[in-house]
This record gives C-alpha cells, structure tokens and sequence, in this order.
C-alpha cells in the first residue's frame, strides 16, 4: 500500500484531535510520511469534528476529499461523511451509538467495562483501528505509552480490548524501513524557527489559529529560553512588543486579522521609530469574526498595504513546516538587520496542520543587528550610506536613547522642519535596495514539477501541497513565491517567461496575488479560486485543473 487516507469523525469532547494525533504518531512509528488535518466548529461543546490523517510512502503536504476508511464515533460521522469512501472502504464504528455497514466494535461497552470515562472511546477506536491496518499490537503500545499523559496503564487496557474484538485485519498496511521523522504543526514550526534565530520574548493574546504558538513557547518556556506574556489586548500586545524591542530583546507576536487590525497603528509606530519586529499573521476566513476555526488566504492585500504612511516591511509566505523553520528564522534576521517590521504570514490550513518534519536546523542562525561602537555622541537615527543606524539600548551609560512616534532628526529629538523630514524619510526609504539585495542572496521563488511544462500552476502559501501533486499528475509546472514584499517581480518573470497559461490557484475569492502579479505586467490566464473556508484537497484541485486545461 502506497497511501492510506483514514478520517476520523465525532462530537466536540470526543477527543477527536486525541485519537488523530495518537493515529498519527503510530503510522509515523512504522515509516510513513504524515499530512494531519483538523476540522472544527468554534464550539467547546458539540459540533462535528473530524481529522484527517494522510499517510504515505512519500512527504506529502495535503490532503484528500475522498478516504479509504471512516472511524465513526457518532452517527453524523457517518452521515456527513459516507460519500467520501473510496470503492474497497469501509466504516468502522461504535455499535452502542452508530448503525452502518463495516465494522462495528462496542468502544463505549469496553470503556464501561473496564471503569474507564467516556472519553475513553477514543482509545478503544484507536485499538480497534490498529487490528484493522494490520499493525501489531506491540507497536501501538509502544505508541500510547509515549503519548499519553495520564491513566496509561487503563487507557493501554481499553485499546488492547478493542484491538482483540476485531476479528480480522481489512487492510495490510506494512512497516517501512524509512527514517522516522518528528511529527509538528506550522505553528510548532513558526515558535521553533524564532527561537532558532534567536527569540527573546513571545507575546500574543490569544486568537485561532494562531493560539498555539503561544500555547506552545509557554508550556517549554524554560527549555527553549523565551520570556512569553499574554497582555490584556491586541493593542498592548503590540506595543508591549515594540517597548521590547527598544530595550532590546528580539522580539515576536502572533495574531489573526482581527487581532492584527488592531496592530496596525502600532505597526506604522514601527515603521516610523524603526523598531524590529516580527509578526505572525495565521489567517482566517474574515471580514469580522468571520470563519473563526478555518481558514483563508484573504489578507495578503492588508499585510501588505498595512499601516498609514510610507515605510519598509518584509512579508514572507511559508507553504509547509520546514519553510515556516526558515522563513521565520529569516524574518528574525532581517527585522534586527534592518530594523523594520517584517511579516510571516500563514494560515489555519498551514499554522493548524501536522507535517512530517524534515529541516536542518543550522541553517537558521541567529544574526547579530548593527550596534554602536561606543564611539562620540550617539545618533539613534544616524543618517548613514545604507540607512541602517547603530543601536544602542537603554541601560547603557555612554548613550541617550531616544525614540519618538513623531518625524525627528538624527538624535530622535522631534522635528517638523521639512529639511529634517525629507531627510529621515529619504534615509529610512534608503534601506530598500539594500533589503532587496539581501533578499536576493536568499531563494525568493520555488519552482515544482514538470519544468519544461509550458502550463503553469501559480500558488502562495499552504495551498502549495495540493498544487505541487497535481503538477505530478498532469505533468505541469507549480510557481510559488516565497517573498510578497518587496515583491520579487524579477524572479517571478524568469521563471514565467516561457509560459503559455498561467493558472492561479488561491483560497480566497479575489486572486489577490493574481492582483499583485497583473500590477506588474504578467497576465494570469485562469484563476481557481476556493472561498468556502476550506483549503484545496489534492482531487478536488485535479478535477478542477482539468476542467480549466479542457
């Protein structure tokens, strides 16, 4: 077996995530590459949830509509999601709560049984599903001792229970000899790329999807060296962060477009003091509240246009986990190099999802910003060639730091003399050239597939994994920017020239890198666009691509 796709289905509180992580782990455990997807409601109580686990011979990074098996907690698991099965699937289900066809195993009987707490069904159903895939029983215990954190012993008990009552393996699902890789979400990825580059201090208030980046570098707060706080606003949030940075302490914050709407006088605060920052912005389905637990690609026009007046800012776009390592470990860099407010900007599909991690951690280093020698009187804003000025911090007895939301003169003292003005604005304006040439040392543009394909399939972010599967197929090629701002128009247009249809792909429903690309003269010749608040599965993108191609 190449793949297998298997979904797991319930109510919120059935410990649906749980059962899909533990799933996850132990296809891992035996060698398989691992896409996890989670869907659910902003409910803490009812509402379907369902996760996907996609397990291959081969790294992959999305998932499918269509499932090769169903572990139905509820009935709606069944019902909401029977069309999915693929010809030779099957439903395995609690036979005390669900009527189907399949499999039926008693998980809240064994759960009773053996005095355990209704929750507990989740691990009877990873049992069972074990004895189904064919995967031996020492495997999977070896798995839930690792895993789980609290009445192991009885937890072990309820699955192997459940493992005995299934009477025959329905699929072969056999151990590879390949390299086990760890297993962590975009977000996971994001918290350890800046502590890689060198983080100081986290804060964020906390808001889906970006939550768990704080949730996260809080829980091994000790182990990785990073101070986190949760102020009491996006507001503080920002500005907290931006006090940091002026004392400073490398400094991130992470936040959803609500949140960030409120950031972005903060932001221009940045821009004109040229404070570095980072920010991680996780997207979700908006305008306002919008889609809370899903996601979008609906921002990319307001990171870029944000805040009020003319500054400097960096916007890079991972599309899997080792991209969100590095471009975040970039984004560190660059906010000290230059001393600017630089953007990662992510979304739930990517931030929320489990990804077979493959990355080498030594090429994120932490890069040390330009300080003050020490040398005369110190100029915060000390008009220089590049338009990088020395930095000294607070604390430091040979030096007056001042900084100002005003215009101000090279000392950081307020001005409103239109000499000084043109002169600070045209020295912090300078950095640009000097940023595009750093930049350029870095890989801008990724190109996937069929490089001789005169059909290309252009993509930003996480909708990358689908893209890069279907280009597979069909023999097509994939074209995806990493760097939005400064955009890389020179490398896009190399890489574009030869191309006879350029076919944008993007979740969301105006094609806003479509709009980026049209601004500076390449023409997109077909867009797919998906605006449901889901991300694009592998066949869904296939049947959509051929439809465009015929």
């Amino acid at each position: 077996m190449k793949e297998i796709s298997i979904l797991i289905g319930g109510k919120a509180g059935d410990g649906i995530r749980q059962a899909g992580h533990t799933l996850a782990r132990l296809l891992n455990r035996i060698g398989y590459r691992i896409f996890f997807y989670d869907d659910y409601p902003s409910l803490i109580r009812g509402g379907h949830n369902f996760s996907i686990i996609r397990a291959s011979k081969k790294k992959i990074e999305a998932h499918k509509e269509k499932v090769d098996l169903i572990v139905a907690l509820n009935q709606d698991a069944v019902e909401k999601h029977k069309n999915r099965l693929n010809s030779g699937g099957m439903i395995l289900y609690d036979s005390e709560k669900v009527e189907s066809q399949g499999v039926g195993v008693d998980f809240m009987g064994i759960v009773k049984e053996l005095e355990g707490v209704p929750i507990m069904r989740n691990t009877a159903a990873i049992g069972a599903l074990a004895k189904v895939l064919n995967i031996e029983w020492p495997v999977l215990e070896s798995v839930m001792m690792d895993t789980i954190e609290k009445e192991v012993d009885l937890n072990i008990k309820i699955a192997q229970s459940a493992y005995n009552r299934v009477e025959k393996a329905w699929f072969s699902v056999p151990k590879l000899n390949q390299k086990i890789l760890p297993l962590i979400s975009g977000n996971e990825a994001i918290a350890l790329g800046a502590v890689q580059a060198g983080l100081n201090m986290y804060i964020a208030y906390p808001m889906t999807p970006a939550s768990a980046i704080l949730h996260y570098l809080a829980e091994h707060e000790d182990d990785l060296g990073v101070v986190t706080i949760h102020p009491e606003s996006e507001i503080g949030v920002a500005l907290m962060a931006l006090g940091a940075a002026f004392s400073g302490a490398k400094t991130m914050v992470g936040t959803s477009g609500g949140g960030f709407a409120l950031m972005t006088e903060a932001l221009s605060l940045s821009g004109q003091g040229e404070f570095p920052i980072v920010f991680v912005m996780v997207q979700r389905p908006g305008p306002s509240t919008g889609v809370p637990t899903y996601t979008m690609q609906g921002d990319l026009s307001f990171v870029i246009n944000s805040g009020h007046g003319e500054f400097l800012k960096v916007v890079l776009a991972p599309g899997n986990v080792e991209e969100a390592f590095y471009l975040t470990g970039l984004a560190m860099n660059l906010a000290w190099k230059f001393q600017i407010p630089c953007f990662v900007l992510s979304d739930k599909h990517l931030s929320e999802s489990i990804f077979s991690f493959e990355a080498d951690p030594d090429k994120v280093k932490p890069e040390d910003p330009l300080l003050w020698d020490g040398q005369g009187e110190y100029k915060r804003y000390l008009d220089t060639q590049n338009g990088i000025s020395p930095l000294a911090f607070p604390g430091n007895s040979a030096a007056i730091v001042k900084v100002t939301s005003y215009e101000h003169d090279e000392y950081g003292i307020t001005t409103e003399e239109s000499e000084q003005i043109v002169r600070m604005q045209q020295k912090r304006l300078r950095k640009k050239k000097t940023i595009e040439d750093e930049l350029s040392k870095h890989e801008q543009v990724k190109v996937y597939g069929n490089l001789e394909s005169k059909t290309v399939l252009l993509c930003w972010g996480s909708t990358k994994g689908a893209c890069i599967e279907v280009a597979e197929e069909l023999g097509l090629k994939v074209v995806q920017p990493l760097v939005l701002e400064p955009f890389p128009i020179e490398p896009l247009r190399k890489v574009l020239s030869d191309a006879d249809k350029i076919i944008d792909v993007e979740v969301n429903a105006t094609g806003q890198l479509a709009t980026l690309l049209s601004a500076h003269g390449i023409c997109i010749d077909d867009m797919i666009l998906r605006f449901d608040a889901r991300p694009f599965t592998v066949d869904v993108l296939l049947d959509k691509v051929k439809e465009v191609l015929s």
